[in-house]
Order: structure tokens, then C-alpha cells, then sequence
């Protein structure tokens, strides 16, 4: 698999002020997008009214790993594919204005999240001199932090649709996506 990391980029060792950058990359690459572009004629609603949520790691291809077209579903993604408070507003909205009735949660292996602590915000601290108002929400278990996200979800008062709530582990190493059991 070819991937944008490992093609040798003039983006490579960019230094301040130099206007090849990755965002330049990035822009002109969306130039190239948007000449060939036509609109779908699709609203907001997702077609499949999922919503997923995920992490935020750059190995999760999700839409390719779950055979998901442009439209299909609502996708959250964040450290950990953790439940936060931003995460259930995406969600509620997701839900309340935009019609999904199922929510898929994914973490996976190898994720950042088990590598951190809480020492980290501590840090940020002594760094910066102010204390970051989120959590790191690390953990050591990841099928315990999926039953976490589950029951986050279900218990919340602001979701309409809880019956419909799976959590899984992708394994970066297979691509093979593992239920785990709520309970």
C-alpha cells in the first residue's frame, strides 16, 4: 500500500516561512479535487443513518475498512475514539436533526492512548502554565474503554436511539474489526 507518508515529498524538512508545506499540499491537491468535482445532490441525512465514532489514527481507513460510500454514514473521530462530552453533542445532533438511529464505535490496537496518562495534562501544565480542562482519558484495557464508550452512549439522556449501539476493535495489523460484548 502506498501511502502519502511514504512518498518522498519536497514538503520534507519545510522550514518557516516556506510556502511548499504540507497545507500547500494539501490545497493544491484540493484544486485538483474540486476541478473534476460535481455535486452528489445529497443532503446531510446519512443514507445508512449511522453515525461512527473513531479514533483519530491515520492508519483507520474507515470508510474503505467498512465499505462505506460518500453520504453513508456520520463520522466522529478523536484520541481514542473517546465519548466526551463533544462527542455526545455530535451525536445528539447527529441524531435529533440529521435522522441516524445507530451508533458504531471503533477503537483499535496499538492505540496512542494506551502509551499516555494522565501526567500528560500535568506536563502541559508546567509547560504552559495552565491546566488543559479535558481529560487524556487513557487507558490500559481497550475492549474495557469500548464497554466504557458503549455505556456512555446508552446511559446518555440527550441520545433518542441507544438500542442500536455496537463497539469494536480494529486490529491495525489484520484490518479485522472484533465485537466486543457490552456486558
Amino acid at each position: 500500500m502506498t501511502t502519502s507518508a511514504s512518498a518522498a515529498t519536497a514538503t520534507e524538512g519545510a522550514i518557516p516561512g516556506d510556502t511548499d508545506t504540507v497545507t500547500t499540499r494539501l490545497v493544491e491537491a484540493n484544486e485538483r479535487y474540486a476541478a473534476a468535482f460535481t455535486d452528489p445532490g445529497m443532503d446531510a441525512r446519512p443514507v445508512l443513518h449511522v453515525a461512527i465514532v473513531a479514533c483519530m489514527d491515520a492508519r483507520l481507513d474507515l470508510h474503505a475498512a467498512l465499505g462505506l460510500e460518500l453520504g453513508d454514514c456520520h463520522t466522529i473521530r478523536n484520541a481514542g475514539g473517546v465519548v466526551t462530552d463533544d462527542v455526545i453533542r455530535s451525536l445528539t445532533i447527529s441524531q435529533r436533526a440529521l435522522g441516524t438511529r445507530s451508533i458504531v464505535l471503533i477503537h483499535h490496537t496499538g492505540c496512542g492512548l494506551e502509551t499516555l496518562t494522565e501526567e500528560f495534562r500535568h506536563d502541559l501544565e508546567m509547560e504552559v502554565g495552565q491546566r488543559p480542562a479535558w481529560a487524556v482519558e487513557s487507558f490500559r484495557d481497550v475492549d474495557q474503554d469500548v464497554r466504557q464508550s458503549m455505556q456512555r452512549v446508552r446511559t446518555n439522556p440527550f441520545l433518542l436511539h441507544t438500542d442500536d449501539v455496537r463497539g469494536f476493535v480494529f486490529d491495525v495489523k489484520t484490518g479485522l474489526l472484533r465485537e466486543i460484548d457490552p456486558s
